[in-house]
């Protein structure tokens, strides 16, 4: 099937080029001329969209308010992102960046800089959706959790914090979840345990040694999960790299806040690696702020 691209952009002629240029190399284009249009669009979509290609400078709603807007929506917010615009000012850069646009071509471009930056970002969300799919399906027959209430009160809306860690004798090993003083309406030891064990049997105990992320919706539970997945140095087990899991599970995660979730969980992540002391709570409460408090641009 051929992947479906999103272009949006007020400027016809840039439009009908990019356009011709994206069915030439097979892909599947579809076009708005402003963030109002695209947001409408989406929304009568059988599915997401396979990449989003956006100005920024745009009437009615521009390119940094419709990123936002995507970015908070759980059917396509984890959708590939690109800015193509003449904005090529450094302040502009650090601004998408931060925002997480996943790339940023200032206009003229090259054509096949273009291309080449499409196919390698559809390539890698393709397979953060296989990983994200393969966990949550197997998730969906190790966990027998069938007497969750069907409306959650405000006590059990809380979000937690985990980190696990491989043992060599009993595999998953829960080394830390906070807050430590509440009870979750789900077993969450049982949940990291299947969760560390889904990857490892997906992918085996080699196959990462830098920090890798998946965002994903852990459907018996009704809850989101940020995973992050790392290794350290430690000569007592095989490969000489112990893998351990740091993670958030909460009621819901966007995109914009899984981008903000990753660099705490990275922050975590080095201490552990680096074999320094750190706090549980320290992290829980920034998670907490991040998840309860609104992405200004």
């Amino acid at each position: 099937m051929n992947s479906k691209i999103l272009i949006v952009e007020d400027n016809q002629n840039i439009l009908f080029n990019l356009k011709l240029l994206l069915k030439h190399k097979g892909y599947k284009p579809i076009t708005a001329t402003n963030g109002v249009e695209a947001l409408e669009i989406l929304s009568n979509l059988d599915e997401a969209p396979d990449l989003i290609l956006c100005d920024i400078m745009m009437p009615k709603m521009d390119g940094y308010e419709f990123y936002q807007k995507v970015s908070e929506n759980l059917e396509y917010g984890l959708t590939p992102f690109i800015f193509i615009t003449s904005k090529s000012d450094p302040e502009d850069v650090r601004l998408a960046k931060k925002l997480g646009v996943d790339d940023y071509i200032t206009k003229p471009f090259n054509k096949e800089d273009l291309l080449a930056s499409i196919a390698g970002k559809i390539a890698r969300s393709k397979k953060q959706k296989s990983l994200s799919f393969k966990i949550s399906e197997e998730l969906s027959t190790s966990l027998r959790l069938d007497k969750l209430p069907s409306i959650l009160t405000e006590d059990e809306k809380r979000c937690f914090f985990v980190v696990m860690m491989w043992d060599e004798v009993i595999g998953p090993n829960l080394i830390s979840v906070y807050p430590t003083d509440e009870t979750p309406p789900y077993d969450i030891k049982h949940i990291g345990i299947q969760l560390f064990q889904t990857k490892v049997s997906l992918y085996g105990h080699a196959t990462y040694f830098e920090a890798q992320g998946v965002l994903l919706r852990i459907a018996n539970i009704e809850r989101d999960g940020y995973l992050l997945f790392d290794t350290f140095e430690d000569n007592q087990v095989r490969g000489g790299k112990r893998q351990f899991m740091v993670a958030v599970i909460a009621p819901r995660i966007n995109y914009l806040e899984s981008l903000r979730i990753k660099e705490i969980l990275e922050e975590c992540s080095l201490k552990i690696k680096e074999g320094k002391k750190w706090q549980p709570d320290k992290y829980w409460h920034k998670i907490l702020a991040l998840l309860t408090t609104p992405v200004n641009k």
